[in-house]
């Protein structure tokens, strides 16, 4: 008869461990909530804007004469004066003053800083 009282007290202890370990009934996630802004701290809105600035590629390049040849497509032309950075990957290699002559999609740029290869990508500041 000790049998039956032991089995049954080896289940209640069974029983009572995993009910401790269940934290969510209610099925909620069992990470943290994300942290709160403190008193006075506003948190700023997220800006999204297009970019509608001219994108260019350089397709010539003239390291005496310090110019390069630039590429826009149709309708994206940089105006004569603007100053535009050069890209390569991703980082700034770069920065022209364009110039002219435009001869259809092509436009002639002065080399100001930095250094360009062809391919390179030509964006307003």
């Amino acid at each position: 008869m000790k049998q039956p009282q032991g089995i049954l007290s080896v289940m209640l202890l069974g029983a009572l461990a995993l009910s401790g370990c269940v934290r969510n009934p209610g099925g909620e996630s069992s990470r943290p909530p994300p942290p709160r802004a403190g008193p006075g701290v506003a948190t700023p809105p997220l800006i999204v804007t297009p970019e509608n600035a001219p994108l260019g590629k350089v397709v010539g390049v003239n390291a005496p004469g310090r110019f390069v040849v630039l590429n826009f497509p149709r309708g994206k032309m940089a105006a004569v004066e603007q100053r535009l950075n050069l890209y390569r990957r991703g980082l700034k290699v770069g920065e022209v003053k364009v110039t002219g002559p435009q001869r259809e999609d092509n436009i002639v740029a002065d080399l100001v800083a930095g250094e360009a290869e062809v391919g390179d990508e030509a964006r307003s500041q």
